[in-house]
């Protein structure tokens, strides 16, 4: 079982996809997104979100992310952030807000 205390220690805000881009070194099939949370900063992350998006329709899309997780190296490249989404049979779907809200809000 896992506290809530455990819980608040994640920090998961909100971020518009900027750039999304097929991860061509990624052992399985991932695209490279460059997120914006606002006073955060731009981030980037390897997603293996293939099966239910293309590129150009990520752009824009708001989503949620964990954002303090230390960096992981995804073959040449540094994901700073854990992109959320479900597992459902047809691929990941991302988590979003139902309405437009400030890049960098957080989940409360």
């Amino acid at each position: 079982m896992v506290t809530i205390e455990d819980f608040m220690k994640l920090d998961i805000r909100v971020g518009t996809i900027i750039e999304a881009k097929v991860f061509e070194k990624a052992k399985k099939p991932a695209y490279q997104l460059k997120i914006d949370f606002g006073e955060f900063g731009v981030k980037k992350s390897s997603a293996q979100i293939t099966d239910l998006y293309k590129p150009d329709d990520l752009i824009g899309k708001q989503i949620l992310a964990v954002i303090n997780f230390p960096p992981r190296q995804v073959a040449d490249f540094m994901s700073e952030v854990l992109v959320l989404g479900t597992y459902s049979k047809d691929g990941v779907a991302l988590i979003s807000p139902d309405r437009k809200v400030n890049n960098g809000d957080k989940l409360g």
